[in-house]
This record gives structure tokens, sequence and C-alpha cells, in this order.
């Protein structure tokens, strides 16, 4: 529960209350509660929940909005941070905000392009539609780099189920297209490593290699020039 500054309200088993500004616009009922609206619990996600969690819910929350709201939903957003009395957060929360674009498919495509981004990787165009020399849509791909022609694909097991020959006779076709393509499965989110690895040799395929350096666990991934 989030209370106004001064309240004498207090935390108590069940109970957890947080002290923030807010005005009379940012609540709205649901169900007979004062709840946050959307923009500050979006601002609240963002710089206290997990980077991908919040970067999903962001993107499922403009996903979920008309296309001409979804605009002043990431201005409002933008400029409730720049205004947070609570500035721990912010910058992580800012930069979350910058990549989210509400096309990502699932959580886990957005859980995916994050991942890339923080390994060093360009920042990856979603839902990158290719179309034939008439212009008729070919396939579209859930994580792309067009410059380069490579293709990142997210494999959830809902949607990917028993399509494994449906899968690899698709990249057969987008190969003979010039694309190179990438397949991710859940499991591997946890334990990105191999997927990383086989993203690097397809840049270096290209011509455009990418320079490995250890940081921490994980390695960092960056473009050479």
């Amino acid at each position: 529960m989030t209370v106004p500054y001064g309240s004498t309200a207090r935390s108590r088993g069940g109970l957890i209350v947080h002290r923030d500004r807010f005005v009379d616009d940012d609540v709205e009922v649901r169900h007979g509660l004062p709840v946050f609206s959307l923009a500050p619990t979006l601002v609240e996600l963002l710089c206290v929940e997990r980077r991908w969690v919040a970067l999903a819910t962001v993107d499922q929350a403009l996903a979920g909005v008309p296309d001409d709201q979804a605009e002043a939903l990431v201005r409002s957003v933008s400029s409730r941070l720049t205004l947070r009395d609570d500035r721990r957060g912010v910058p992580g929360a800012q930069a979350l905000l910058q990549l989210a674009t509400g096309k990502a498919e699932s959580p886990q495509e957005s859980r995916l392009r994050l991942l890339v981004v923080d390994a060093g990787f360009p920042v990856p165009t979603p839902q990158f539609p290719v179309v034939d020399l008439r212009g008729r849509l070919l396939y579209v791909f859930d994580l792309a780099w067009p410059e380069v022609k490579i293709a990142l694909e997210y494999d959830g097991y809902e949607a990917h189920e028993g399509r494994g020959a449906y899968d690899a006779e698709r990249d057969r076709r987008m190969a003979d297209r010039g694309w190179l393509t990438v397949r991710v499965r859940k499991e591997q989110l946890a334990t990105p490593e191999p997927v990383l690895s086989e993203l690097w040799r397809a840049f270096e395929k290209r011509g455009r290699p990418l320079v490995q350096t250890a940081s921490g666990p994980r390695r960092a991934y960056t473009m050479r020039r």
C-alpha cells in the first residue's frame, strides 16, 4: 500500500506500506479499491522490479493500448521518472523505457531482447517483416538485424511444440534469401552463453565481428569498427 508523506500508517503482518507523492489523477478505483493508474504503476515496476520483467510489463502495456495512446503513455512514464522523489533505480528505468516497443509477442521475447542488448549486441528490430519482390509478406522475425540479415527467433513451447520440421524448412527458405537464423528456446534464457556465442559467430560470418571480453560471469560483445 502506498500512502502520502506524513501518513501515520505503518507496515504490519501481510501489509507493506510505502510513502510517495501522488495526486488524485494518479489513482483509479477497481473493484472498490483505489489503485494506481497505468503510468505510475509502470514507473514503480521499472524502478524496483527485475529488469526483464519490468521491460516485458511495459511492452505488454504498450501493446494493450491504442496506437494513438502509446506515445502519450511513454511520455507520461518518462515525465514521472524525471520527477520521482526516490532516485534509486531511475537511470536504469529510463534505459529500459527506451528499449520498450510494445511489439513483443510474449514476455520472453522482451527478455531475449534485453539479454542481447545487455551482452553488447546492437539493438535488434522487433517483429521485422520479410516480403517478396511483389511486396507480399513472407515471414515476420521476432528480432532481426536487417542490415546484416541476421534473425533471432524465440521458440516458446506453446507456439513451437511439434513444429520442428516447419521451422527448419522456414530457416532453409530464409537462408536462400540470404538470412542467418539463430533460434532460442525458453530454457536457454537462463544459461544464454551458447546462444550468445552462436549469435557472435553469425555476426562474424557477415563480416561484422564482435570483440568478446570477459565481464563477470558473462561475455560482453562489442562491434568492431
